[in-house]
């Protein structure tokens, strides 16, 4: 089973799922990184050259043709846009949401021109992040409250929830 962590950009998915995976023996896996490494390209220069369409299209793709075991999977901000990519996180894992207020996410980006987020024109980071909010509460079976928290708090309470999951299931099983 895997863990996937989906939120902000910003909410701390890439950092916390390294600490994350060290701390359970798992593998690790950026999308993100993944896809700059298929295409060869930066997120940004994919999305300056070729369009916010075909990134979701190549995010879309390159998430779906993920066959990971064992893993935590930190994903772009936005991969929730794809319900394709969801559907296939989540027939493989346990999705987290790490949620984290807007004026935190706003303070801790300082380079929302250069990271690769998809934010569509006419839109700022406010638009984006009360558009997706509601889509990472909706595929996310469970969600961390990242507000004011040390990293390492955050990785205890995620191996907690991981932990109540896994016994939800184990006893719904046995029923």
């Amino acid at each position: 089973m895997n863990i996937v962590l989906v939120g902000m950009s910003g909410a701390g998915k890439s950092t916390l799922g390294v600490l994350l995976a060290k701390a359970l023996g798992m593998d690790y896996v950026d999308t993100d990184i993944v896809i700059q490494q298929r295409e060869g390209k930066l997120l940004q220069e994919i999305i300056d050259n070729d369009g916010i369409e075909i990134f979701m299209q190549i995010e879309e793709k390159a998430v779906s043709e993920l066959q990971l075991k064992n893993c935590v999977i930190s994903t772009g901000g936005s991969v929730v846009y794809s319900e394709k990519a969801m559907d296939v996180l989540k027939q493989e894992g346990q999705v987290i949401y790490l949620h984290v207020p807007y004026e935190e996410i706003r303070r801790r980006l300082i380079n929302v021109t250069t990271r690769g987020i998809v934010i569509k024109k006419g839109n700022d980071l406010k638009d984006v992040y009360e558009e997706r909010v509601p889509l990472y509460i909706k595929y996310s079976d469970k969600t961390l409250d990242c507000t004011n928290k040390d990293i390492e708090i955050c990785v205890g309470e995620i191996i907690e929830l991981i932990q109540e999951m896994h016994d939800n299931r184990s006893t719904i099983g046995r029923r």
